[in-house]
């Protein structure tokens, strides 16, 4: 379980401690931020949840690792928090500072059609950066995880794969891993073209796509899927084209479908994941 980790300078804590001074002012653990976005016109909303020893005089020295956490089609950067409960009591229970983009409907793309849909940058550059810029971050990829649920779940292993030199580790809660056998739903083809007229741009924007085209990677890799969700067979052929790629992962199948009562389940046991390879990192 990763707790107080390293310590930093002096002058690093004092300039550490004027960024966060807005969050301190606040009892809660939980703040609401906008983030400027480097390709798109206006700012994203993100929530930041802190462990709830952040702000003690005797943590301030104290660095944390950090999980992105993604919201579904027709959620917000609030999802997480208002639907799990618990979700402060798992930041503080493993000591990790968790971060809740809204990603809109974009799948977490940089869209090829729409230039106010950039999300893949804004996650994997504009809001990693953020983040270790204005709170007392371990600003390694090895301390940073990235996972989702359902157009999160792709968005995050999407993100995450493509980019292993920002997450070391990345997972994914009844992502649909491949979009391609639903053309017409969630506003996919409002971010990439039609899927007819543009297959070559969908086969590029889907995960199990970059796993067959021979990625290689060392990150870890935690995925799932309920039995019952309609996302399941993609995710069993996604598993299939690890094993076949020999691409290290963990995949679970539990009862369930595609519900916030599965999610809430499935996150327990990702943060655990995530707790442990942020531990082997540290060789603790």
């Amino acid at each position: 379980m990763v707790k107080k980790i390293r310590t930093i300078s002096s002058l690093a804590v004092v300039l550490m401690l004027l960024l966060a001074l807005p969050m301190m002012a606040q009892e809660a653990q939980i703040t609401t931020l906008s983030v400027k976005a480097s390709k798109m016109s206006a700012p994203v909303e993100c929530t930041v949840v802190v462990p709830v020893e952040y702000n003690d005089a005797d943590c301030q020295n104290t660095q944390y690792p950090v999980l992105y956490l993604l919201h579904g089609h027709g959620g917000d950067h609030m999802n997480w928090v208002n639907k799990k409960s618990d979700l402060p009591d798992l930041a503080s229970q493993y000591g990790v500072i968790i971060v809740c983009p809204n990603g809109r409907a974009s799948w977490y793309w940089d869209s090829p059609v729409d230039s106010e849909s950039q999300f893949e940058t804004f996650v994997a550059k504009d809001l990693v950066e953020f983040v270790d810029n204005n709170f007392r971050t371990i600003p390694e990829p090895g301390m940073r995880a990235i996972t989702g649920l359902s157009m999160g779940g792709h968005g995050a292993l999407f993100v995450g794969l493509r980019h292993p030199d920002v997450f070391g580790s990345c997972g994914s809660m009844s992502g649909g891993v491949d979009i391609r056998p639903f053309p017409d739903s969630w506003g996919m083809k409002k971010v990439l073209g039609e899927y007819e007229s543009n297959k070559e741009v969908w086969d590029s924007h889907t995960v199990i796509e970059l796993v067959k085209g021979g990625l290689t990677t060392t990150q870890n890799i935690a995925f799932e899927c309920g039995v019952d969700d309609f996302f399941s067979e993609v995710n069993r052929n996604l598993h299939k084209a690890m094993v076949d790629a020999k691409i290290k992962h963990d995949y679970t199948e539990r009862p369930g479908g595609h519900t916030w009562a599965y999610w809430c389940n499935a996150l327990d046991y990702q943060m655990l994941f995530f707790s442990k390879a942020f531990d082997a990192c540290l060789g603790e």
